[in-house]
């Protein structure tokens, strides 16, 4: 069995650099953890290569970063978010915020307030979801939490485009600011359909039971996009009422609200899920759903685990049972569970 050699990089160079021929797909992996010599070869050649192939690029390493997190382009999106083309930049700014930089911080705040392209802005208020994340659960000092927060906040209440206000308020979804209720509530009951859906992705992401009434509500709403925004948030608030509706929309005729409820199933669990999902694998015609169904049910395994192993768990001195939090009792009142758009 022979050894296939690594490819010499100054080989990719010079690929990337021929645009009469296609850049072949087995030059992407080269790219993944370049060296420091590779990365200032790379560096130095960037603005030689056509901005229609630096795009192209990156469409493709991010393609390849999500079928495999163990590939690693952090050089090659840290060289490409300088770069002119702002489509470049807002490619290399959905791989960057997936690899938690803590350095990056400051220019994704930065870009997100100057740059001077909208896409680029609402893309990198996106990113800094990933760092109120972080805070919440201490990987950042509380300094650079509030850095991030009062940023998207101010991205808000601003006068900036919708995109970029949306996103923002996306982001704030795993804060446990008390002011992010009001706003997402606000979005909630805005009349928008756009503003819906922000507003059911940032419920999901809160882990927050109070907004369960909505998600539930949303189930059935009739834009497809708001049934799909609804039936990620119940997977993610793991909404046990859900189940009997989501159950409904594995038959739904649109495909990303059938995808979203394969996914929310797997979180949720429960009677009758593991069989609904399997019979749907057996009969759907489409790959993309048979791979959704594959990973679900996998991760339905570990749904079930958790739950299994929770119910053994026994508490000392009935610590934590019956406490509520004063502050979600003070807030819930504020919100109608006659709620809709």
């Amino acid at each position: 069995m022979s050894i296939q050699k690594p490819i010499p990089f100054s080989e990719l160079i010079e690929a990337l650099l021929d645009d009469a021929k296609p850049f072949h797909p087995r030059y992407l992996h080269r790219l993944s953890d370049l060296g420091p010599e590779e990365a200032s070869m790379l560096a130095e050649n960037w603005p030689k290569v056509s901005s229609r192939r630096r795009e192209a690029l990156l469409e493709d390493l991010e393609e390849h970063h999500l079928a495999d997190d163990l590939l690693w382009f952090e050089e090659v999106g840290r060289l490409a978010l300088h770069d002119i083309n702002p489509n470049v930049r807002i490619l290399a700014i959905s791989i960057l915020r997936e690899y938690e930089l803590v350095d990056l911080l400051p220019t994704f705040v930065d870009m997100s307030e100057n740059d001077s392209d909208t896409g680029v802005r609402a893309g990198a208020a996106a990113a800094l979801g990933t760092y109120i994340y972080m805070g919440e659960v201490e990987d950042i000092s509380a300094a650079k939490l509030k850095r991030v927060e009062e940023c998207l906040l101010g991205l808000i209440s601003s006068s900036d485009a919708t995109p970029i206000r949306r996103k923002a308020l996306e982001a704030l979804g795993f804060s446990s600011r008390k002011e992010v209720v009001g706003l997402i509530r606000d979005a909630y009951a805005s009349g928008d359909i756009d503003w819906l859906m922000t507003a059911l992705l940032a419920m999901g992401r809160s882990a927050n039971s109070r907004w369960n009434p909505q998600v539930l509500k949303m189930l059935t709403h009739t834009h497809p996009g708001v049934r799909a925004e609804a039936a990620s948030a119940a997977g993610e608030l793991e909404i046990s009422e859900s189940v009997p509706l989501l159950l409904e929309l594995l038959d739904d005729a649109d495909i990303d609200v059938r995808m979203a409820s394969i996914w929310a199933l797997s979180q949720v669990g429960g009677e009758g899920v593991r069989e609904a999902l399997e019979n749907l694998r057996d009969n759907t015609s489409l790959d993309e759903e048979a791979d959704q169904i594959d990973n679900a049910l996998e991760n339905l395994d570990f749904t079930e685990e958790m739950r299994d192993l929770a119910l053994l768990e026994i508490p000392e001195n009935g610590d934590g049972a019956g406490e509520s939090s004063e502050d979600d009792a003070d807030m819930e009142d504020h919100i109608s569970e006659d709620e809709g758009v």
